[in-house]
């Protein structure tokens, strides 16, 4: 359409030979390629001309009633210049192929339409957040019937049936240990949930809720709740639009019939009309948003921030209260040692290696640290034999002939192991910093201490202090007890620590967050993703698990806590940039509305053609 209009004018491209002289071809041509620009945007005429009905104009109105009264007038202009063709005019001829806008009712489109398709690149897809919940829970259960394991569909398990996880199997439903004890410190009679993962060791347990009374079952309950009830975002654009758009309506009226009572003909008056609705018809706003989070949306995917849609990126700025998840967040999530106190006469050396000898046979994440330092420290574990858990969090092997424990403060009492006042002292200043002491023995003597911490990351204190350089509370939420929460909580440098929250009290917590400000909750388990959702925007940090990263609004791919502050000044700056541009291209247009409507023509002379107020118009959207 803009070759066939505009190319033989401005850059006198050629033209097919069955239009050269034959305006009224190229009229119709012209007018064939609108109408089918005209039906592939019908959703603006459809949606424009229905909140007019409604009165409430809206965006779509403008686009509608511009790109409606280019359309109208040309082809008013194309059938009067077949009758001028008929009466032999050629002048006439000329004058209206001057007054087809047709160009003007396409462009008015595209552009749109082209500020609409960035702005769906720019959102997310929809996140499959409950589909990743439900595919986590196991479809099979093994069950232990009359002494024999039987694997039955998960819908069979009943309550009060005995089952059995293996290392590495998914737990099919809610139970309680009756044998077996796995990294998490469940040990006989201990609760276990659905969907949660049996790292190492053989379980016996027996079934306590089944099918929509499980864990899983309720936090997809609570993830599809949240979800509900969270509100879209009211785009300034379309606020504004409220008042813009009947004022443009109304001025492109009064200009026209201001320019006819002045004695003007019909096609001076109404191309006047025109002009003020071409030339005020936001384009540039419909622009303005979408391209600035694609911009927002790139250099965040760049930096590792995902902003799933539009909507998150806007609203992540406007974070007042920033809650964080313990584990995983503010910690690695990973223990390791942290402290290493030797008895009287030994060395550090010698309990490294004694402790890495006793617990190189355990799968508890705690002996996971001891060796870690043992091999940081390049010492080899020695082999041990007579290996065996002790009932009371404990150990025992023997090594050389003498008999080794490790365990807790109670184990080294039962086995009447003797602890010096000075290093229980220690213990207990260890413990109240959130750190868990493993006493270590030989023979029934003390040798030493090791203390293990889920340990704060590195950039968790630095990250907090920013979000409180930025004005933003910040709180951690934990269901750890409380002398241990607070111990990480002052580490990290947080405004306040909220404690012994259970994974479905995390939501709570957000929902009454919400009640002083706008909150942003930073997590990574599944337990999170109910807080998550619940919030104004959820933030999950990308090593966590599939489900807390659908559920979330912004996924942070490094799984590092400085990258919160990092994505809430993008959306900040995205957002002035936005406002920026909405003022542009508002200022833009008010400007651009006298000069159409022809307020200069008595004074300069300036007299400003549909067309040209089209080309204005995508200016103000470049």
């Amino acid at each position: 359409l803009m070759y066939f209009s505009m190319g033989h004018m401005l850059w006198n491209w050629p033209l097919p030979g069955f239009m050269q002289g034959n305006h009224v071809a190229m009229g119709i041509l012209q007018m064939l390629l609108t109408i089918i620009i005209m039906v592939i945007n019908q959703k603006f005429f459809i949606s424009g001309f229905k909140a007019l009905w409604n009165r409430a104009p809206n965006m779509d109105t403008l686009v509608s009633l511009g790109a409606t009264a280019a359309f109208g007038y040309s082809t008013y202009a194309l059938f009067a210049m077949t009758v001028a063709q008929v009466q032999g005019d050629a002048m006439a001829v000329m004058g209206y192929m001057e007054e087809f806008y047709f160009e003007s009712a396409a462009t008015i489109l595209t552009l749109i339409t082209v500020g609409k398709t960035l702005e769906a690149r720019s959102k997310g897809k929809t996140t499959d957040a409950l589909k990743g919940l439900m595919n986590l829970a196991p479809k099979t259960a093994t069950l232990l019937r009359n002494g024999a394991e039987v694997t039955v569909p998960i819908e069979q398990v009943q309550q009060g049936d005995g089952f059995v996880v293996r290392p590495g199997e998914n737990i099919p439903v809610d139970g309680v240990v009756l044998e077996g004890s796995i990294p998490v410190d469940k040990a006989k009679v201990d609760s276990v949930s659905a969907a949660t993962l049996n790292q190492s060791g053989f379980l016996r347990c027996r079934a306590t809720r089944v099918g929509q009374d499980t864990t899983l079952a309720q936090i997809i309950q609570m993830v599809s709740d949240a979800a509900a009830t969270k509100a879209p975002i009211a785009k300034i654009a379309d606020r504004v639009s409220g008042v813009f758009v009947p004022v443009v309506i109304t001025l492109a009226v009064i200009t026209t019939i201001v320019w006819l009572l002045a004695g003007q003909t019909v096609g001076f008056a109404l191309a006047r009309g025109i002009s003020v609705l071409v030339i005020s018809c936001p384009c540039a706003l419909g622009l303005a948003t979408p391209v600035a989070i694609m911009v927002g949306n790139g250099v965040g995917a760049k930096n590792g921030i995902l902003f799933k849609t539009a909507v998150s990126l806007e609203q992540t700025g406007k974070t007042e209260i920033v809650a964080l998840d313990k584990t995983g967040t503010i910690t690695s999530g990973e223990p390791r040692v942290t402290d290493i106190l030797p008895a009287d006469g030994v060395t550090e050396q010698v309990l490294m290696s004694l402790a890495a000898a006793l617990e190189q046979k355990s799968e508890h994440p705690l002996a996971r640290a001891v060796l870690q330092k043992a091999q940081e420290d390049n010492l080899t574990p020695a082999e041990v034999a007579d290996f065996q858990a002790l009932p009371g969090n404990g150990l025992t092997a023997v090594l050389n002939g003498s008999t080794l424990y490790g365990g807790n403060a109670k184990l080294m009492q039962t086995l009447g192991v003797a602890v010096p006042q000075k290093m229980a002292s220690s213990a207990e200043a260890l413990a109240a910093q959130g750190k868990t002491p493993l006493f270590f023995a030989k023979d029934g003597t003390m040798q030493g201490v090791i203390a293990v911490a889920d340990v704060i990351k590195e950039d968790s204190p630095h990250a907090v202090r920013e979000l409180q350089g930025m004005g933003i509370r910040v709180v951690m939420l934990t269901g750890d007890n409380e002398r241990t929460a607070k111990a990480i909580g002052a580490q990290a440098g947080v405004d306040e620590v909220i404690a012994g929250v259970l994974p479905d009290g995390k939501e709570a917590v957000i929902r009454s967050l919400k009640n002083k400000g706008r909150v942003a909750m930073v997590g990574d388990g599944i337990n999170d993703a109910p807080a998550l959702t619940r919030a104004d925007v959820g933030i999950a940090i990308g090593a966590g698990t599939d489900v807390a990263i659908d559920t979330a609004d912004v996924v942070l791919m490094k799984s590092r806590l400085s990258d919160v502050p990092a994505a809430i000044r993008l959306s900040r700056a995205t957002l002035h940039n936005i406002h920026e541009n909405l003022f542009w291209a508002f200022a833009y247009n008010v400007l651009g509305i006298p000069l159409a409507a022809g307020v200069f023509i008595p004074l300069l002379h300036w007299q400003m053609n549909p067309m040209y107020g089209a080309a204005a118009m995508s200016l103000s959207s470049f």
